[in-house]
């Protein structure tokens, strides 16, 4: 059991940890801290944490471990608050989508990186934010990739995976590099398609047609771009040269298209759009019997 566990960032996902974690037994108290104390009071009504801080440097004390999981550009300052104060034994993780940063701005703060720094990232989410949408069934079945350094005793990932696997997540060990990398690939480029999509319609003259018309599958397409815009700034800016990359292999691919749909060019679209639907079946094939 972790006997004293601080969420610094109470939202969707350090809050349905924490109810998660109460769920299965496997925490005694726990800490929240958020810079809104209404958003505290809420948390503490719905039973998510015991007690809150709005100060990181005194939500951390006495922690046996700290889960940082606030907006990527916001990791930074968290850090420094909490680096003069936080006990060698305490084991700190986060929830972040860009481990690169992650352990820059830890390294940055602590002046070296922390042997007990665990750097995390649960696959899981929803388009809703807030502590008011979090709930414990959130990372039953998903995936956790643990990114830990050269510097990372083993005893605190052991810890940390153990936590995530009380969850109810299936936990996995990446290189920090392949992660950021496979993630703008999967996660933070279709964010960006998204946004992008809904914000070049919205500003059509005849968007409110557009919309009024749009059925199931543009729903589906842009359902992420309901998602926070904060979270997704940072993790945009952050994981940018990632990110970079791998939006001009897609607009090259856009451009491909472009130029067979400009030429009637049948074959090259038919090719593409064979190839896309081959590959994503084979995708869900695949996920049928494990998270995705």
């Amino acid at each position: 059991m972790i006997e004293r566990l601080c969420i610094i960032g109470v939202g969707l996902i350090g809050g349905s940890l924490a109810a998660a974690l109460r769920a299965a037994g496997a925490v005694g108290h726990v800490t929240g801290c958020n810079r809104n104390p209404a958003s505290l009071e809420k948390a503490r009504a719905l039973g998510i944490i015991d007690c809150g801080e709005t100060d990181p440097a005194r939500a951390v004390a006495e922690a046996d471990v700290v889960l940082v999981a606030v907006p990527m550009m916001a990791m930074e300052g968290v850090f420094q608050r909490i680096a003069p104060v936080l006990a060698p034994e305490t084991i700190l993780t986060d929830a972040g989508s860009t481990k690169g940063h992650v352990v820059a701005v830890a390294k940055s703060a602590f002046g070296f990186v922390p042997p007990r720094l665990v750097p995390g990232h649960p696959i899981a989410g929803t388009e809703k934010s807030g502590v008011e949408a979090a709930f414990p069934e959130l990372y039953r079945g998903c995936r956790v990739i643990l990114t830990p350094v050269a510097e990372t005793a083993p005893e605190a990932t052991a810890r940390i995976r153990w936590m995530w696997e009380q969850a109810g997540a299936q936990v996995e060990e990446m290189d920090i590099e392949h992660h950021d990398e496979v993630l703008a690939a999967t996660s933070h480029l279709p964010h960006m398609l998204a946004y992008s999509l809904v914000d070049a319609l919205a500003r059509m003259e005849e968007h409110k047609e557009i919309f009024r018309f749009a059925a199931g599958g543009f729903r589906d397409f842009t359902r992420i771009a309901s998602s926070d815009p904060q979270m997704w700034h940072d993790i945009c800016l952050t994981n940018r040269v990632q990110l970079l990359r791998m939006l001009d292999r897609f607009g090259a691919n856009l451009q491909h298209l472009y130029t067979a749909i400009e030429a009637g060019d049948s074959a090259s679209v038919m090719a593409i759009f064979k190839r896309a639907k081959n590959a994503r079946d084979r995708y869900c094939q695949n996920a049928s019997g494990s998270p995705e």
